[in-house]
């Protein structure tokens, strides 16, 4: 059964939250009615093949809501989805939101069907829209028997690989199916989306209404969305960021566009085409439009006025190249577990925008703590384990209360870990992982403090530190560059890096250009992979050495 305690959340806090308007009495699906009442014929979703009016958009989730009721399902009961960026998602979606179920939007295209299978039998999922041709091994494994299988299921709705909706996804409610009355409690658990499992086992985070809708409020009002924004996210609907932007979707009452161009048109056509005013990524989307914009010698990203970017640091060229063309970057910082919390707005200046989170907004509020004892807060602007709490918190982790309970410290908060500190303009400034360490010879190196100095280089545009493994001293550092043209050689970035202040002791004992990284779903470098690959010698790093100046 799903824990619907709000797990930490603090009875007295969550009257503040409602009093001050970050929780309110609105679920998902009230939004979306009342902006179908509101605008009718305005267009609310599109997808690679269909664009949706707010009337159309209800009325298809009204018919999945009865369907789904009539397989049998039950508030608080537990609906997936393996699909890619289609419209179907966002109506199932929608529709659990209608009829008190929790989704589960966050399995990843790179999942095997053993592996969704497992996840999904955690969860005892009664029901699972799957795309067909979806998933890391279908050419081997029949999914929709797997699934279909599973002892809790009850309904498999299968949609081809086309954007044509089979029968199984009624469009139009049938005579004969009752629509159940809408659920209207903004506190159950109406989301569970699955960490990213790069490392170890995934968890199962729980978000209610009020929760997600909490970061969305704040977002929404500070950067002044309104019914003329048109959201597109750069972002899979496996992953957390997509959700961000449908929570303020929903709030503003624009337009959604999800990342599904048709095939033959590249993002930027798609971008193009689409004329979205507020784009959601991660930092490689932004340097991916911006390479593709010089090679076609565009100076304007259409209609673009803010790009969102989440999950690694914005790099300084980037920042400009948008400021340049009259684009606003947002810098932000969140998990799974918070949202987007921390956020730059948009007077910051440029140099808050390359080198901080921003302020955020007023649904969550941030401590350091001293990363060997969480428990004793740092002081300012000294480096240490981020921690918080607020109206856009998770509820906890699905069925697993020790996991919940060990995430935070004795007072309450929220131990993200990262590394971070607070800066005297009350900016957040992320240093790192607290586990993204390289240990070499009992030295504690911290890779994105080598990363961030390294993207300033001006041929270097992607960069990862990672560990290769050392008989003597247990790990060396590796570094990886992705150039921008011209490849950098690796004494003259040891040099940048020694002259914009990296110690010559966490200086990069072995160094390679690469073609390509290896990235999740939502964009970030997979470390892990270039460290096996390195030691299976696919990827082959050449050793170089800091010639350390007599000065120094």
């Amino acid at each position: 059964m799903t824990n619907t305690l709000l797990t930490r959340h603090d009875p007295a806090e969550a009257q503040i939250f409602h009093a001050n308007g970050t929780w309110g009495d609105e679920t998902h699906y009230r939004l979306l009615a009342k902006n179908a009442a509101a605008r009718p014929d305005a267009f609310a979703l599109r997808d690679g093949a269909r664009r949706l009016t707010w009337s159309e958009l209800v009325h298809w989730v009204d018919a999945m809501s009865a369907d789904l009721a009539a397989q049998g399902l039950r508030a608080n009961d537990r609906v997936s989805l393996w699909a890619s960026n289609r419209i179907e998602s966002v109506v199932m979606y929608l529709a659990c939101s209608r009829n008190g179920y929790a989704c589960n939007p966050s399995l990843h295209r790179t999942y095997t069907v053993d592996e969704i299978s497992g996840l999904l039998d955690r969860l005892s999922t009664k029901a699972i829209l799957v795309e067909e041709g979806w998933g890391a091994d279908v050419y081997r494994h029949d999914p929709f028997e797997a699934l279909g299988s599973l002892p809790a299921m009850r309904k498999v709705y299968r949609v081809p690989a086309t954007r044509e909706t089979g029968p199984e996804f009624p469009i139009t409610k049938s005579a004969d199916i009752e629509l159940p009355a809408s659920n209207e409690n903004p506190d159950k658990v109406c989301y569970l989306a699955f960490t990213s499992g790069t490392t170890g086992t995934p968890k199962c985070v729980m978000h209610s209404d009020n929760t997600l809708l909490a970061n969305a409020r704040d977002m929404v009002r500070d950067w002044k969305h309104d019914e003329t924004s048109r959201l597109l996210s750069l972002s899979p609907l496996s992953h957390h960021i997509a959700w961000v932007g449908i929570a303020q979707w929903l709030l503003f009452g624009g337009e959604f566009v999800t990342d599904d161009p048709p095939a033959g048109v590249s993002k930027l056509d798609w971008i193009l085409e689409t004329e979205p005013t507020y784009i959601m990524g991660v930092p490689t989307h932004a340097m991916d439009t911006l390479a593709e914009m010089r090679k076609r010698g565009l100076e304007k990203m259409g209609t673009v006025k803010v790009f969102y970017m989440a999950g690694a640091p914005i790099p300084p060229a980037t920042a400009q190249s948008f400021v340049e063309m009259g684009v606003t970057p947002q810098n932000v910082y969140g998990m799974t577990e918070n949202s987007s919390h921390h956020y730059t707005w948009p007077d910051d200046p440029q140099g808050t925008i390359c080198e901080s989170c921003g302020r955020g907004g007023k649904a969550y509020r941030l401590k350091i703590f001293d990363p060997e004892k969480p428990d004793i807060e740092m002081p300012q602007g000294e480096v240490g384990h981020i921690a918080g709490k607020g109206a856009c918190l998770m509820l906890g982790y699905f069925d697993n209360q020790k996991a919940t309970e060990e995430s935070f410290n004795k007072d309450g908060w929220f131990l993200s870990g990262d590394l971070g500190l607070i800066d005297a303009d009350g900016c957040l400034r992320f240093v790192g992982r607290l586990k993204d360490i390289i240990i070499r010879g009992g030295k504690n190196i911290h890779p994105k403090k080598i990363e961030d100095l390294a993207i300033k280089h001006p041929n270097v545009e992607k960069a990862a530190a990672f560990p290769v493994p050392d008989g003597r001293l247990g790990e060396r550092v590796c570094l990886a560059v992705l150039s921008t043209g011209r490849e950098p050689e690796g004494q003259d970035v040891l040099g940048h890096l020694f002259g914009h202040g990296l110690s010559i002791y966490d200086m990069p004992e072995y160094y390679i250009v690469m073609t390509e990284f290896p990235l999740t779903p939502s964009g970030k470098i997979l470390k892990r992979e270039l460290t096996e690959w390195a030691k299976d010698g696919r990827l082959k790093p050449d050793p170089i050495r800091f010639a350390k100046p007599k000065e120094a």
